[in-house]
């Protein structure tokens, strides 16, 4: 198949395009660099040539509910005209578990998106993930103040980024099927947990405190609402294993 991939370079998009070649397929890979933007619909009519299917994992994260908002609309109109056009057949869409009624920041841009997919004359698929294994790196990276670590508490159920990704190009191949089963992680995690754990993996010694986030959205990830349910799809790896793969030098 010709698989176009919006966000391919992102944590998911890079292992989705290096998963869609192992498995033989013509991939597309849209970036800026190679003359394609998701925001203005640039370079993307071209793009669409001959594609069977587009994966979109494409992301920028925007905490104002405004500007996410904006964001996942402007791409996903402009990735949908430009499929409608081409004829493509399909489109596979990643969001995220457990945001109904989280309608505020960067859950707004994903939960409009999920409403401009399901609308669509483009027969689609929507995948629901909880958040990625490489979600206490990115944490860490935006929360370090000196030798301080403030990391919030959530309670989640972590995936391996690579795992979605493989279980996104299952799905394009599967054909369109709506909105999927959740996929989650196979064990439960706290945010501040994985931060030590990640600390004493790399041996670096700053010290992680936990926080309590004021907000409807914080505090439904402290109960767990976030992890999605008993009837989810469950990935294998942990994030132990996790930690001691070649993904973890990817991470941040």
């Amino acid at each position: 198949m010709r698989i176009v991939i919006a966000g391919a370079t992102g944590n998911v998009g890079r292992h989705v395009v290096n998963e869609g070649r192992r498995r033989g397929h013509d991939v597309v890979a849209l970036s800026r660099a190679s003359g394609q933007d998701v925001t203005t619909g640039q370079g993307l009519p071209a793009a669409m040539a001959g594609a069977d299917v587009v994966i979109d994992v494409s992301s920028q994260m925007i905490m104002n509910t405004k500007k996410a908002v904006a964001f996942f609309t402007d791409a996903t109109r402009h990735l949908l005209a430009a499929e409608r056009a081409a004829g493509v057949g399909h489109h596979v869409a990643l969001s995220i578990v457990g945001i109904d009624g989280l309608d505020t920041g960067y859950n707004a841009g994903k939960l409009a998106q999920e409403r401009l997919v399901s609308e669509s004359e483009v027969p689609w698929t929507l995948q629901r993930a909880t958040q990625f294994h490489e979600f206490a790196g990115q944490v860490v990276a935006q929360s370090t103040v000196g030798p301080i670590v403030l990391v919030p508490k959530m309670l989640l159920r972590p995936v391996a980024a690579r795992e979605v990704a493989e279980r996104l190009l299952d799905l394009a191949e599967a054909g369109p099927a709506g909105r999927v089963q959740d996929f989650v992680g196979p064990r439960e995690e706290t945010l501040i947990g994985m931060v030590r754990k990640t600390f004493a993996h790399d041996g670096i010694k700053r010290r992680p405190i936990s926080a309590v986030l004021p907000g409807k959205y914080w505090r439904a990830a402290r109960a767990g609402a976030l992890r999605g349910t008993s009837d989810s799809v469950q990935g294998r790896l942990t994030f132990d294993q996790w930690l001691h793969t070649p993904d973890t030098e990817m991470s941040t």
